[in-house]
């Protein structure tokens, strides 16, 4: 493992073969700092690979699957080792004479980014591929509107920006890069070199919505992640992630909203969100979905107008809440916000926050 000049660590060359028992011991990860970002190539927000050249052993569709990647040893198929990844066949040179693969010959996989945004940070997650990962990896991304095909994305006037420029990568490893680029991409291009496996890409960064698109909608969800809704910050991410309140739909499992650890003290837990823009607020719904025995007791709702800031206001005061269910407010005089804050008290789950309103003029 070597530190690069961002600090973020390197890891190359093969891992150890797998010696039994968890599959997960010698795993090759770091804590990354791009990482506070969510993810926009999360297939619940409606990413998609929509093409690639080859996943003779292993389907694309498995590169934006949530979660970690599974390993059964004894998982095997007509085709051979069947892997939860991408895994493309064996590149051979031309002839004989030279049997191995030229110097640029890679495959690449299209992904269609679930919520175009800025991206702050990849992660090319080869687990389990512990001596048939990828020698180096590269990663462009572009921006196209509507909804193009790959034989659009692949069309010589459409410009790629390079995001992570080809780079030796591990076996068995979460490969982070940091990426610095201010432009908003709709898509991204993970090249592999020559061959190989990946389980895992993560794309990690902020939304950045089509305005005119929600301009002619009227009034949507402010919060949402796809319409450009952030978590700032919050009081505890211990058992998950507060950015899974504002995700697409209604949670399924308890872990697909946001719960704390439990309090042993006097204070509360919270989560800051800063809203698509400046905004006229007309509802607030705050959902408990799956939470049943450690739903959050009470919530309040606050916001705050940060480009004319006296403070925060509080829009729903201290309300009982139920568990595994949705409550609604209707918000009086229309509140001016940019930013909304959820406290809910003293700790617990909460599957969903929803903000509707209007873009203010």
């Amino acid at each position: 493992m070597n530190g690069t000049p961002a600090d973020i660590p390197s890891f190359t060359g093969d891992a150890n073969p797998y010696a039994g028992g968890d599959p997960y011991a010698d795993y090759r990860t770091a804590a990354f700092p791009f990482d506070q970002f969510p993810d926009l190539a999360d297939r619940r927000l409606g990413a998609g690979v929509i093409a690639a050249n080859d996943e003779f052993f292993a389907e694309r569709e498995n590169l934006l699957k949530p979660g970690a990647a599974h390993f059964d040893p004894e998982h095997f198929g007509h085709k051979g080792k069947i892997m939860d990844g991408w895994e493309t066949r064996r590149r051979r040179g031309a002839s004989a004479d030279t049997p191995h693969p030229a110097d640029d010959d890679h495959d690449w996989a299209l992904v269609r980014l679930g919520a175009p945004g800025i991206i702050h940070g990849i992660v090319v997650d080869t687990a389990h591929f512990r001596g048939n990962h990828p020698q180096a990896v590269g990663v462009e991304a572009t921006a196209l509107p509507g909804t193009p095909s790959p034989e659009e994305l692949l069309a010589d006037d459409v410009k790629w920006t390079v995001l992570v420029p080809r780079t030796p990568v591990g076996g068995h490893a979460a490969n982070g890069f940091a990426v610095h680029r201010p432009e908003r991409f709709t898509h991204v291009r993970l090249s592999q070199y020559p061959d190989g496996g990946v389980a895992r890409l993560r794309v990690h960064g902020e939304s950045v919505p089509d305005l005119a698109w929600l301009a002619a909608l009227g009034t949507f969800d402010l919060a949402a992640l796809e319409n450009g809704g952030h978590v700032e910050d919050a009081s505890d991410r211990f058992y998950s992630s507060p950015f899974h309140t504002i995700h697409p739909g209604r949670s399924h499992r308890m872990d697909d909203g946001w719960e704390t650890r439990r309090r042993r003290d006097h204070g509360h837990d919270w989560v800051r969100y800063r809203l698509t823009g400046r905004s006229e607020l007309r509802a607030v719904e705050i959902d408990t979905g799956c939470y049943k025995g450690n739903s959050a007791g009470w919530a309040t709702v606050s916001v705050l107008d940060a480009a004319n800031s006296s403070g925060w206001t509080e829009v729903v005061p201290r309300t009982r809440l139920q568990p595994d269910a949705v409550h609604r407010f209707v918000l009086e005089g229309l509140p001016v916000a940019t930013h909304v804050r959820l406290d809910i008290h003293p700790d617990g789950g909460v599957a969903r926050l929803r903000v509707h309103g209007s873009l203010a003029g």
